[in-house]
């Protein structure tokens, strides 16, 4: 047997994605050791509280800002080639890798999260649905009502598709382990310091754009992969997908979020984004897509069953690319 084959990024991926798939979150394991996105957040919020000061100027913070981002990514790309160095010499480092990869992406837990929006909506109302998508969005849970809710989560089921499913994969596949790595640690950035808020604008500044750059190509990818699997849901519903996604994915605040949101809102028949409030400040953002904005717990299925099968199709490009390339070395 080629043991080489073991180790193709392809078959790493499609394992890593079967990983995640099956076992999600891992509690019995990151239940008594820090999970690496964790362990990236801590690392974070070291960098901030010594090099955020509130009493430095703009120019300074957003310097400091810059080189939180380049240690950090750099220190995550560093520990991706070590474990890849590690794992590429070994047979059992191929499942090793492979685990790592899947420990690293998000298909299950997003799925789990989105749906326990729907559920508490369904099962406790308003109060519980904002206690709910709390968990998974930024905006203010307070100023959301039923349709707001079950908007606000399907909005967050289409974004982080892109960052926490495809654009992992895509880098993986572009860098192998030092690559998701990095990526995973930007994302972790953004997430956690690229805010426009006073506190974060100049500071978090590289990070934010940084992200923005790193999924310039995950995100139309992941509407694309939307449209398609939206053409096995209601007649049409491909075709209305991508048409609504090229129509208004660039409407959105976000160079990247509005891809997804777009296909999503084209493929349910429904219209997402619009104005809601950060902090107390109400961001007037036009609607994207042609529907009602009015949202319900169905249509958060709706959306889970769509996302369900994109992750499929998926998996079964990437094991299909791998398979194509093997029969191609062996012809």
């Amino acid at each position: 047997m080629n043991w080489a084959r073991l180790h193709d990024p392809l078959l790493l991926l499609y394992a890593g994605l079967a990983i995640d798939a099956l076992f999600g979150e891992m509690e019995p394991v990151f239940g008594h050791f820090a999970h690496p996105v964790v362990l990236a957040g801590r690392a974070i919020q070291l960098f901030e509280t010594r090099l955020n000061r509130q009493n430095w100027g703009d120019v300074a913070r957003r310097l400091y800002g810059v080189v939180t981002v380049i240690v950090l990514i750099g220190l995550a790309a560093a520990l991706g080639w070590l474990i890849h160095v590690a794992c590429r010499t070994s047979v059992v480092g191929a499942p090793v890798e492979a685990f790592v990869v899947g420990v690293l992406l998000a298909q299950r837990s997003l799925y789990n999260h989105v749906a326990a929006v729907c559920t508490a909506l369904i099962h406790g109302g308003v109060v519980s649905g904002r206690l709910a998508v709390s968990q998974i969005v930024g905006r203010d849970p307070d100023s959301l009502d039923g349709a707001g809710i079950a908007r606000a989560a399907i909005e967050s089921l289409a974004e982080n598709f892109s960052d926490g499913v495809m654009a992992p994969a895509f880098w993986y596949l572009v860098a192998g382990l030092p690559g998701i790595f990095a990526y995973k640690m930007a994302n972790t950035l953004d997430s956690m310091i690229g805010h426009k808020s006073p506190r974060f604008r100049a500071f978090g500044w590289a990070a934010a754009r940084l992200d923005d750059l790193l999924n310039l190509v995950p995100a139309p990818l992941t509407g694309l992969l939307l449209a398609v699997s939206a053409i096995f849901d209601r007649q049409h519903a491909g075709a209305a997908a991508l048409r609504i996604m090229l129509r208004d994915g660039r409407k959105h605040r976000s160079p990247n979020a509005g891809w997804p949101e777009a296909a999503m809102a084209g493929a349910l028949g429904i219209s997402l984004a619009g104005p809601r409030s950060y902090h107390g400040e109400t961001i007037d953002e036009p609607y994207l897509g042609d529907g009602s904005p009015i949202a319900s717990p169905q249509d958060i299925n709706r959306a889970l069953a769509l996302y369900f099968r994109a992750c499929v199709i998926l998996s079964a490009l990437v094991l299909a690319a791998f398979a194509i390339r093997h029969l191609m070395l062996l012809g």
